[in-house]
């Protein structure tokens, strides 16, 4: 049966799915490491449905998106028409969450960007169960990046403990834009820093950190999640 365009047009998905689990799988064997111990978030922010479909069809089942108002449809869609034999996609909000968006934090399956207090006294309030997040961290101090300061981290985990509907796992970083990958490995290193310091709170906990410029740094220094878009879906739609 011939494919339809919107299905050719997403063709090229499984082959850089492919070519990106090689690439996480051989960036984890040269650190001594499992490669079944990092876990791929494919970030399909601006792509539509079908984008999603197409890397379902090759086995891929968690995604990443930035905005509350994107990510609701497509949550929507995938769940009144599941694909036959796909198993179901789980998403993961990577992108600041504004407060009055709190009320939709039901639709994910982690909240990997909790940057603030304001944003976890929210969500405790409107989330209906307890909810696996990361507390995003701004390694670079970087004015144009949300997050924790390095510093505000364990504050952050006290302040946050008792809230009943934030099960934190783990911390998320956005490394700086750079030209060489290498010059990144310092945030990647001081995340594993801040989170092997906070072990008795949250033990081997995940650190989600590289995306699909750095991605292979940030596994020789700990990532047990990437977050990698352009890689998989290729450039970014407007």
């Amino acid at each position: 049966m011939p494919q339809d365009s919107s299905s050719r047009e997403w063709d090229h998905v499984a082959g850089n799915l492919a070519t990106a689990r090689a690439r996480i799988a051989a960036a984890a064997e040269a650190a001594g490491r499992d490669p079944a111990g990092i876990e791929l978030v494919a970030v399909s922010k601006t792509f539509p449905v079908a984008a999603l479909r197409a890397a379902m069809a090759a086995g891929q089942c968690v995604f990443g998106e930035n905005r509350v108002q994107e990510a609701l449809p497509k949550i929507e869609a995938l769940a009144a028409a599941p694909d036959p034999g796909a198993s179901a996609p789980r998403f993961h909000l990577v992108g600041h969450l504004q407060t009055n968006k709190a009320k939709h934090g039901w639709a994910f399956d982690m909240i990997e960007s909790v940057d603030s207090l304001r944003i976890a006294a929210a969500l405790e309030r409107r989330l209906p169960h307890p909810t696996p997040v990361l507390l995003e961290v701004n390694v670079a101090g970087e004015a144009s990046k949300h997050g924790f300061a390095p510093d505000e981290v364990g504050p952050a985990l006290t302040a946050i403990a008792p809230l009943a509907k934030l099960d934190v796992v783990g911390l998320m970083t956005v490394g700086p834009l750079a030209a060489e990958a290498e010059s990144v490995r310092p945030v990647f290193r001081e995340l594993r820093r801040l989170r092997d310091a906070e072990a008795d709170r949250l033990g081997p906990g995940h650190l989600s950190m590289g995306m699909s410029d750095d991605f292979q740094v940030a596994i020789a220094e700990g990532a047990t999640m990437v977050r990698l878009g352009r890689a998989i879906f290729g450039d970014r739609r407007a």
